[in-house]
């Protein structure tokens, strides 16, 4: 563990402000895609944490959902904004090529 790491003020607000995310589940989708992996793989996910509750599980799950449904509007939003034309793209580069890059 880092803990001796936050001596400052600004590590003791970028420490909560990471907590605060890792709480609002938006990057749960994360968990979902280890899960993935590990069931393409045949191999389960090994944990020391007990068994979650019906309680914590539906909350997890939740958030997981959450985090998917925000990361999938993200990113029709980005392509829209590219298949349209709306970015900072340089004249001449076609909206196919900045999808790519």
């Amino acid at each position: 563990c880092m803990l001796d790491y936050i001596n400052t003020y600004f590590a003791v607000f970028t420490f909560y402000t990471a907590m605060a995310i890792e709480f609002s589940g938006l990057m749960h989708v994360s968990y979902f895609i280890q899960k993935c992996v590990g069931w393409a793989a045949g191999k389960p996910i090994q944990s020391n944490e007990p068994p979650k509750s019906a309680l914590q599980a539906a909350f997890f799950w939740f958030r997981v959902v959450l985090s998917a449904v925000v990361l999938c509007f993200s990113l029709a939003v980005t392509l829209e904004g590219l298949f349209t034309g709306n970015t900072t793209m340089w004249d001449g580069v076609p909206n196919a090529v900045a999808v790519i890059l």
